[in-house]
């Protein structure tokens, strides 16, 4: 059929829904546009209504974490039935719980099974199951494999051992002519992929998690803080200055151009960077992030999940529709064709899998031991509690705060939140 996705952004999706006439058909599903996504779920959504005869129609929402929270918590509160399968973020099931079905009520009490149990476990809030895993996520670091075995260099696994090959080789390929070339891009808009590349920052150099599991602030501290500083050093020096406002698109766009000697982001650019048209296709290695001097390395767990709302006027249906997409078949076709960390654990193990992706296997831990943002522990404040965070770190790449001035004022911040109960 032909599709024509509802496309809009920020809050002005929910006025054009809603002005929207009665649609033909009997679902609708938002869906990200980040690398590949969209054209996945179209595909993913064609082979369903193939199988069942039913229609759907997708609602493309902003690629912006940020914005598309805000946007479905206005959706949401006016009990709207305009969405009925919400791709959610692996940090919101606590916040938008109320709002949500109990897929177990549906798909029974085995709706998860095989699904990473830490997944299931934070989207199961109160005893309901408000979401189901779709794809997960953790930080890695992209580099170019040719460039560094030119200057006879391995991998980095310290920040300081990036930031010093990210200079050496910058240099180089400016002095041979590549004016463009930069030695990292990373998520360094105020917003939430912010907050994730920060946590890796801060907790890979012994600062801590921001918040810890028992709900203490542990931001103001000398490592979190030197963490922000080297951060900031990079800023103009081996990241362009327009970095402070790169997404994962941005950044991509830049690694993928060949300009770039290193880069942060989600497996999800992997297939990307190896497609027809990536100037970098061949030359591209994926390894775990660095690590300070008193630190390991820390991958923020990322990924994203499929959830009903309470509001559907077909919620059995809408189920039925998550069930498929997060099924074994589906997960193992994102995975090969773009990508797309399985939530299912035996998709680690398939063969099929390991030859698109290698890097699953050899990264199997990173994923499974990935840093959780503070969210469950924060519950509704999370919110709050990422803004704070991500503008301070901003403040500091930016040159207006050192990082101790920035911890400690976060801190004082946190607390404030905190005195409303988390």
């Amino acid at each position: 059929m032909q599709r024509q996705p509802l496309i809009a952004s920020g809050l002005a999706l929910l006025g054009a829904v809603s002005a929207t006439p009665a649609l033909s058909a009997d679902l609708t599903i938002s869906c990200g546009a980040v690398g590949a996504e969209l054209a996945l779920c179209e595909q993913g959504v064609e082979a369903w209504e193939a199988e069942t005869g039913h229609e759907v129609e997708i609602v493309s929402t902003p690629n912006s974490s940020t914005e598309r929270l805000s946007l479905y918590q206005q959706i949401l509160s006016a009990r709207s039935d305009d969405i009925d399968v919400l791709q959610i973020d692996v940090v919101w099931p606590g916040l938008l719980a109320n709002h949500l079905l109990d897929l177990q009520e549906t798909l029974g009490k085995d709706a998860a099974a095989g699904h990473f149990e830490t997944i299931v476990a934070n989207n199961t809030v109160d005893g309901r199951l408000v979401a189901m895993p779709w794809f997960t996520d953790a930080g890695v670091l992209y580099y170019r494999k040719d460039l560094l075995e030119q200057h006879g260099v391995e991998p980095p696994e310290t920040w300081q051992q990036l930031t010093d090959i990210a200079t050496e080789i910058q240099s180089a390929e400016r002095e041979a002519g590549n004016d463009k070339m930069w030695g990292y891009v990373f998520q360094g808009r105020a917003y939430e992929g912010l907050t994730c590349n920060a946590l890796e920052w801060v907790a890979s150099q012994g600062g801590g998690t921001l918040v810890d599991a028992d709900g203490e602030i542990t931001i103001d501290n000398e490592n979190a803080a030197a963490a922000l500083d080297l951060a900031a050093s990079w800023i103009g020096e081996i990241a362009p200055q327009g970095v402070l406002n790169y997404t994962e698109e941005e950044a991509r766009g830049i690694f993928q151009s060949g300009n770039a000697v290193f880069m942060r982001n989600w497996p999800y650019a992997w297939s990307l960077a190896q497609s027809e048209d990536s100037e970098v296709a061949g030359k591209v290695g994926v390894v775990k992030l660095p690590h300070g001097p008193d630190g390991d390395s820390a991958a923020a767990l990322g990924g994203w999940n499929l959830a009903v709302s309470r509001y559907s006027e077909h919620p059995d249906l809408a189920a039925e529709l998550v069930a498929f997409l997060t099924g074994e078949a589906e997960q193992k076709r994102r995975a090969i064709e773009a990508a797309y960390n399985p939530t299912l654990t035996s998709l680690y193990k398939d063969e099929e899998v390991l030859e698109a992706v290698p890097f699953f296997g050899t990264l199997y831990d990173t994923f499974t031991n990935a840093v959780a943002r503070p969210s469950a522990v924060t519950g509704d404040n999370y919110g709050r509690v990422s803004n704070g965070f991500f503008n301070a770190v901003h403040e500091v790449l930016s040159g207006n705060q050192s990082g101790a001035e920035a911890v400690s004022d976060l801190d004082s911040e946190l607390s404030r939140i905190k005195r409303r109960r988390w």
